[in-house]
This record gives C-alpha cells, structure tokens and sequence, in this order.
C-alpha cells in the first residue's frame, strides 16, 4: 500500500485513481498518528507528500522516515520552492521532485513505490 497526502484535491484524486487502475492500494493520511495506524493495520511501502502541505509534509516525511522498517518517500511540489525540497531532504524523503515531472511520471512512480523493500 501507499499512502499519500497532498494540500490539493485534485492531485489527491489523480493519485488516488491512478492507483485504483493500476491495482495499486493507496490511502490518504493527513496526519502522523493516521500514519501509524495504518502502518498497524496494513503493509506499507512508502508515503507520497505534497510539499504545499507546508509543515504537516515534512513531519510525514521525518516520520517515514523515523519509523521502523524505514519507510520511502517521495515529496513533490513546486519547483520554485527550494526550501522546502531542501527541507524534505533534511527530513528524510527518498525522493524529491518537482510537481510537473510527478505528474508525468506518476503511474510508474506508483508501480516503483508499491514494490516493498528489503530489509
């Protein structure tokens, strides 16, 4: 599974339907706490966020992280705002990119992120 949280409905439905076709689970977590829960509850590979999300994106970044098997992830936004890519790296994230190319890319960004990790 993949979860996923975007400041922006529309990229939030795109993930989701994107995922649907491709046979992919992908929920929203919004929160860290969900985060976890849902980690509890079901296998999951890796954490996509919207850099928009301000705050809230890079503590789910630290915590995918922080937790325990690390989980990847892939923080997008727009490509003028430097500090926040700078800030996602910091935090952890896996992977970085500006919003257009996660747009382009996003069903086999999808198929990479659903394969689980060795640990």
């Amino acid at each position: 599974m993949i979860l996923y949280f975007t400041a922006d409905l529309i990229f939030a439905t795109r993930i989701r339907s994107t995922a649907e076709a491709l046979g992919i689970p992908a929920r929203p977590a919004r929160t860290v706490e969900r985060l976890r829960e849902l980690r509890l509850e079901e296998s999951v590979n890796a954490v996509i966020v919207d850099l928009d999300a301000g705050d809230t994106a890079i503590d789910l970044i630290d915590a995918a992280a922080c937790a325990e098997p690390p989980l990847r992830s892939l923080a997008f936004g727009p490509h003028v705002n430097i500090e926040a890519f700078e800030a996602a790296h910091r935090a952890g994230a896996s992977q970085v990119m500006p919003r257009g190319r996660f747009a382009e890319q996003l069903p086999t960004l999808l198929r990479l992120l659903d394969t689980p990790t060795s640990t």
